[in-house]
């Protein structure tokens, strides 16, 4: 027993006596002790700061509108940001058209969830030189422009079918101007004047 109390004494002598007897080798003992205890830290903060092991499921809010669709992605737990806008007349202004991420996606919680829109306002285009063309030539050059409403007036004029000017809220239309496609246009084209000519009729 005495042997055993004195083995332990030793020990302990030794071991308090360590650090003093070899100052080096403790010093690296300490620092690779304290190396592997801010790496675990590290790693637990880290977990935490990423919610490591939490997912959330991206809701499809394509075909909502933007008002909807940010209040879907709010209650799981996700924030909308609109990032690009087009301009789809079929649709209406504000309606969600892509995503991204897609919608079944796993993420994140607090995860921003990215969406193209139908812009709120409509698309405006450049009006080109349409003056002194043929009426079915002044149609064609709206309508290419996407202007769909277009409706034609007749002024008077000794040039039949030949496009005058243009008027658009009631305002004489020039080109260069922008409006948008939603635009109702009223094209002036002459009505043709001249003189009716009879033929005689023999009896």
């Amino acid at each position: 027993m005495e042997n055993s109390k004195d083995n332990q004494r030793n020990f302990t002598d030794q071991l308090i006596g360590f650090p003093k007897k070899y100052p080096v080798i403790w010093n690296l003992i300490l620092i690779v002790v304290s190396a592997f205890i801010l790496i675990w830290i590290s790693l637990s903060v880290l977990d935490v700061w990423t919610l490591h092991g939490k997912e959330d499921i991206v809701p499809d809010v394509r075909g909502l509108n933007y008002n909807d669709a940010d209040n879907v992605l709010s209650k799981g737990g996700m924030t909308a940001e609109i990032t690009d806008s087009i301009f789809e007349s079929s649709m209406l202004p504000g309606t969600v058209v892509d995503q991204n991420p897609k919608h079944n996606s796993k993420v994140k919680p607090g995860r921003t969830v990215y969406l193209t829109i139908v812009a709120f306002s409509p698309k405006l285009v450049s009006v080109p030189d349409f003056v002194n063309v043929s009426m079915r030539q002044g149609i064609s050059i709206f309508e290419g422009l996407g202007l769909n409403k277009v409706e034609v007036v007749k002024v008077p004029s000794e040039y039949k079918d030949l496009v005058l000017g243009a008027r658009y809220n009631g305002l004489p239309l020039q080109s260069g101007m922008r409006i948008p496609t939603t635009a109702s246009i009223t094209i002036e084209v002459g009505e043709g004047v001249g003189d009716d000519s009879d033929e005689d009729t023999e009896n």
